[in-house]
């Protein structure tokens, strides 16, 4: 079932290099504020009990500079890939064939889940490598 995902699928990219910046668990209204002002279509945060992670274009860092403090940011750029298939909860395997095969061909990622559809963003030196793997996972 999940070749069948797979030649389904369709692959998205914004051709946008993004960074990935840690704020403090406290920093989560900074980066809310931050992400609700990018008019971008991909932005995302993450929290969690020991930080507060956002991910947004990268050349709109300096846009926010003055309130960014307390800050580790992401030594790359990434870019995204999107999965672009509507996938059902009950999906197993999906993301594990597309880790395998990126894994494979000695790329790290970073997947994100939204509701319905999976990103992963692949540093930007990878970008052309992991859309080819990618791609060819689709035949």
């Amino acid at each position: 079932m999940t070749n069948d995902l797979y030649a389904k699928m369709n692959l998205y990219t914004d051709d946008i290099d993004y960074i990935i910046i840690k704020f403090p668990p406290t920093g989560i209204t900074v980066a809310a504020g931050i992400l609700a002002e990018i008019s971008d279509p991909f932005g995302t945060i993450v929290v969690d009990k020991d930080e507060v992670t956002l991910i947004i274009p990268a050349d709109v860092m300096d846009d926010f500079s003055k309130r960014l403090r307390d800050i580790e940011k992401s030594a790359d750029t990434y870019r995204l890939i999107t999965l672009d298939i509507v996938l059902d909860f009950s999906v197993v395997g999906f993301m594990a064939g597309i880790s395998k095969a990126l894994a494979d061909a000695k790329i790290s990622i970073l997947p994100i889940s939204a509701f319905s559809r999976d990103h992963i963003l692949v540093k930007t030196g990878d970008f052309t490598k992991a859309w080819n793997v990618l791609s060819a996972l689709k035949s």
